[in-house]
């Protein structure tokens, strides 16, 4: 059981989790209990990266188990829930999670939204509810200019927060960055838990479980 967090909100977080998920085989289970930005079907709200989730997991649920929080509007999700008169606390989140299905996963994940500090309302943040839970996170780093600073202090966020880092994937989300394998050394040398894989800029997210194999094989032996 894993929480997975991003440097920010484009940081890749859905196509690492996607990625895992496939690479970790049919017991392999996502959920992304918090979601703004979805679109309205005939079957409710739905958001493409919970979607892509289901597609990657090899436990298949229900929609509203994957993604139990949806918010149409595209925006951070305690504004979306005050709109929408359906505020966000802590402790609703806990019974909305399908705890079967999580015993049962090998590998299962939980992708956050947004960044590590993502607030629930006006007083409590997303980070409380996973202290609460006590799992272990994994830090996806969208790497683009700007990427050491996000990287380093989200790591210390996270350890200051009494949560155990066990390690981090580069994303790269920029095909044009420069210097790109000197910022990744750099984060390398300076993060406090080591890398778990580098994923490069790819024209078909669907491919990342190529470049994640022994990162979900570690995942798999903790």
């Amino acid at each position: 059981m894993y929480f997975v967090t991003g440097t920010d909100t484009d940081a890749g977080k859905t196509c690492i989790t996607a990625g895992l998920l496939r690479a970790a085989g049919s017991k392999s289970l996502g959920l992304k209990p918090i979601a703004a930005g979805c679109e309205l079907t005939a079957a409710g709200l739905r958001n493409s990266d919970a979607l892509q989730l289901m597609q990657a997991s090899g436990i298949k649920l229900s929609y509203e188990q994957v993604n139990p929080i949806a918010f149409e509007e595209a925006i951070a999700p305690h504004i979306a829930a005050k709109r929408s008169q359906h505020p966000l606390t802590v402790e609703q989140l806990t019974p909305l999670l399908p705890q079967a299905a999580m015993k049962e996963a090998s590998l299962c994940l939980v992708e956050g939204a947004g960044g590590w500090r993502l607030p629930l309302n006006y007083q409590q943040t997303l980070p409380q509810w996973v202290q609460q839970q006590a799992w272990p996170v994994i830090l996806v780093v969208g790497v683009k200019l700007g990427c050491l600073n996000h990287a380093l202090l989200t790591a210390a966020a996270i350890q200051q927060d009494g949560l155990e880092l066990i390690g981090w994937v580069a994303n790269q989300v920029d095909p044009s960055m420069s210097a790109y394998q000197d910022n990744l050394d750099t984060l390398k040398s300076m993060m406090p838990v080591p890398m778990l894989a580098s994923v490069p800029f790819l024209a078909e997210p669907e491919t990342a479980a190529d470049h994640l194999q022994q990162a979900a094989v570690r995942l798999l032996k903790v």
